[in-house]
């Protein structure tokens, strides 16, 4: 039935149980095929009603084979939709890449060089032997790496390759930001003022920003993704901007140059879906809202957007139609606009591609936009009216990232995932992801782990099944930023539409530091420690009450167990006791009733507590009676549990636990680091510990550890490559005063001395790699 395209909606109309006969319910063009739903979960990609009656035409000849010129989730989403339409696949990957997932399913593989990215994923030399060594007959680019490159698209044509996207001349038009932002003049489209020409060098543009008038954002020609971009609000700021954003526009796109334009403060980013045809036609597929970004990336995506009124959305789905008429546009495109609070609108940038955030447009479309791109690129005229693009439900994007977002954010996490689970067995959930158990996670490619997409009848439903999904999400094995995506979409201005682009900085002042726990929220945390620490114990228990044991066993008589947990500096009494699957727990005087499976071998669990329903993970339970524990989307918060419990008529003395110190890095609203990483308790789980009334007595004469001084050295936030070292021993340097700089996912970060002092050694040079936490450089 690959030719069948299945909308969920018309599998829930049709009451489709996963056993009545597909050919019943062949509605319409939507996503997916039937044996794909599951994965992607039938309620996620409704098909509005409108679009019902337009089928995927078997008889429609595009493609035998395709090359994607791409890695991870996109080159994965890719591959899918051929898969549907009939189309042969060839995968390309360098060489640390060929056990992923994309090269595994597609038809064909090719390596195409070493892990950096100029070796490889940017060697058109190598990718076009690709091409003509597989006969592929097209090429996806995919977002990112050569899917805005002119030069590749043009390699492509002289060889009869067609090239999945817009023709060479709207690349280009639209791919440079200075001749897109005259062209948006001239069609019209409302822009932001600013300096329409080349910045030659850090003089010129801190000229030009004076005469703008701070403050001003500096950011690459080409290219896009939030790479290459800083906000600058003095002369000094403009300097330094210049300098890194020219840098990183060289390493990610192979262009330096810089423009400048106005920053318009605290603006929301809502972007215009447009898709056109080579006949002439274009329409807009509504638009994403896309404000909650760090260091210029968006992080959670939307759509619709809460705070356009239709007259805004027709508006500013005209001018985004019109721009992309004006260069003969045809392939799928984003046009990007600035909105402040009076809805005015100002046109940002077009990105020649498939963006990123695509599947909520396809949501609450019903449209694939990756077919529709394959089709135009064939020449078939688009099969849709703008009358028939219909705004279906709501839908949420979570971009999830190996990263600690206890630093700035998110600063990039290495390694390999020993665990993983996606939560598809929720309704109304959508994973883009490219990974699976045993991937790793390097510093050549963007840390992203996946697409977490939620789809609902309205946005209170497609938010609540996001909580739920986060909550189910099983990632072990790198640092994740579920944390920081999951309080966003709790938070009381999140949920009120009351978000611009500065809301993280603006929420969190002074940094993320994990979920702040109610009252109530910390009994029900208690409450569940003392639960699992119990149900361990009476599985333990079990587990000796062998039957065929020769050895009488006396059951230890047990009716309550009494607890003492240390949170943060308080120490709380509990007293647990069970009932079956049931624990009645007293906390502080307060009698809770927890209620699960108590499957402890089972990554999630799912926790009922006087009728409220929570999803737990227990992260580790070590034989000394330490257990790690997940709660509300929590993985690292700034307080630690410590758990001593004493059963009514036994115990076991194990040993005490101890804090850790983590780094932390301020957000300071660019992309680079102001500041050295400054030092604040903070820990990754809630941590319950167990000891006998008398190990607990004795716990009380044991020495701490004396905390590191941190004032004197300069350690490595992530893993990443040096690229600078300003200083040698025995030079002075000021606090503020930059040591080197280090470059993590093609983002350039600059380290600074976190006190007046003397360098006393430099233990990295330029080209070094390093990872979190290493030492750079020591000051006297």
């Amino acid at each position: 039935m690959a030719g069948v395209w299945v909308g969920a909606a018309a599998l829930v109309a049709a009451g489709w149980r996963g056993r009545r006969s597909p050919h019943r319910l062949m509605r319409g063009a939507a996503l997916w095929t039937l044996k794909d739903v599951p994965h992607y979960s039938r309620q996620c990609l409704m098909v509005s009603r409108s679009l019902c009656s337009a089928r995927c035409d078997s008889n429609e000849k595009t493609f035998d084979k395709i090359l994607i010129a791409n890695r991870g989730e996109i080159a994965c989403r890719v591959i899918k939709t051929c898969k549907k339409m009939g189309i042969k696949t060839v995968a390309i990957h360098s060489d640390v890449d060929a056990s992923s997932v994309h090269v595994k399913m597609a038809d064909e593989a090719v390596c195409v060089g070493p892990a950096p990215t100029s070796k490889s994923y940017l060697n058109m030399d190598a990718i076009m032997e690709a091409i003509k060594k597989t006969g592929a007959q097209a090429v996806h680019p995919g977002y990112g790496f050569l899917s805005e490159n002119r030069e590749f698209a043009k390699c492509l044509a002289e060889e009869d390759v067609i090239f999945i996207g817009p023709d060479t001349h709207a690349i280009q038009a639209m791919g440079d930001k200075i001749e897109s932002k005259l062209l948006a003049k001239k069609a019209k489209v409302n822009t932001i003022p600013g300096f329409d020409g080349v910045v030659k060098d850090a003089d010129e543009a801190v000229r030009i920003a004076r005469e703008i008038g701070y403050p001003v954002m500096i950011k690459a020609s080409a290219g896009g993704g939030g790479k290459g971009m800083r906000i600058a609000w003095d002369d000094e700021e403009t300097r330094d901007g210049f300098r890194f954003s020219s840098q990183e526009a060289a390493s990610s796109f192979g262009d330096d140059r810089l423009l400048i334009e106005k920053f318009i403060d605290n603006p929301r980013h809502i972007e215009i879906q447009v898709l056109g045809d080579k006949h002439g036609n274009a329409l807009w597929l509504n638009e994403r809202e896309c404000s909650i970004q760090r260091r210029n990336q968006k992080v959670v995506e939307e759509a619709p957007s809460i705070f356009l009124d239709s007259e805004t959305r027709r508006a500013m789905g005209e001018q985004a139609v019109a721009l992309a008429k004006a260069v003969k546009y045809s392939s799928a495109g984003t046009v990007e606009f600035l909105v402040d609070s009076k809805k005015n609108f100002y046109f940002l940038e077009m990105n020649t591609r498939l963006q990123v955030e695509h599947p909520v447009t396809e949501c609450i479309t019903g449209l694939d936009l990756v077919q529709e791109m394959i089709r135009v690129a064939k020449g078939y005229p688009l099969r849709h009216k703008q009358a028939d693009i219909p705004i279906n439900g709501w839908a949420v994007e979570c971009r999830v990232y190996a990263e600690d977002p206890y630093k700035s954010f998110g600063l990039p996490s290495i390694g390999r995932l020993s665990q993983y689970q996606e939560p598809i067995h929720l309704p109304g959930v959508r994973v883009d992801s490219g990974i699976q158990p045993g991937s790793d996670i390097s510093i050549y490619y963007d840390p992203m782990i996946s697409k977490l997409i939620t789809y609902g009848s309205d946005r209170t439903e497609a938010l609540k099944r996001m909580e739920d999904a986060l909550d189910n999400y099983v990632i072990r094995g790198v640092t994740h930023n579920i944390a920081l995506l999951r309080e966003v979409i709790i938070n009381s201005r999140f949920i009120k539409g009351d978000i611009n682009t500065k809301f993280l900085s603006d929420v969190y002042p002074d940094g993320f530091k994990g979920h702040k726990l109610t009252e109530n929220e910390r009994n029900q945390l208690l409450a569940i420690a003392s639960s699992l620490f119990v149900a361990s114990q009476l599985r333990a228990q079990r587990f000796l009450e062998h039957e065929n044991s020769r050895v009488p066993i006396i059951k230890p008589q047990v009716a309550t167990w009494e607890l003492s947990i240390k949170l943060r500096d308080e120490v709380h009494t509990v007293v647990a006791s069970n009932s079956g699957p049931t624990f009645s727990v007293e906390v502080d005087g307060s009698k809770l009733n927890v209620t699960s499976t108590w499957n402890l071998a089972s990554p999630l669990l799912s926790v009922n507590i006087d009728g409220t329903e929570r999803t737990i993970q227990c992260l580790s339970r070590e034989a000394g009676g330490t257990m790690s524990i997940q709660f509300l989307g929590t993985v690292k918060s700034d307080a630690e549990m410590e758990t001593r419990a004493e059963p009514a008529a036994r115990g076991t003395m194990l040993e005490a636990l101890k804090s850790q110190l983590k780094m932390y890095v301020k957000q300071t609203g660019s992309a680079h680091l102001a500041r050295s990483p400054q030092t604040s308790k903070s820990y990754r789980h809630y941590k319950v510990h167990i000891l006998t009334k008398l190990a607990a007595e004795l716990n009380k004469f044991m020495l701490e550890k004396v905390a590191e001084d941190t004032s004197s050295t300069l350690r490595s936030p992530m893993p990443g490559v040096v690229v600078a070292v300003s200083v040698k021993p025995g030079d002075m340097v000021a606090e503020g005063q930059e040591i080197c700089v280090i470059e993590a996912m093609k983002m350039q970060n600059s380290m600074t001395a976190g006190k007046t002092g003397k360098v006393k050694l430099v233990h990295c040079k330029a080209g070094d790699t390093v990872g979190e936490g290493d030492l750079l450089v020591e000051l006297e």
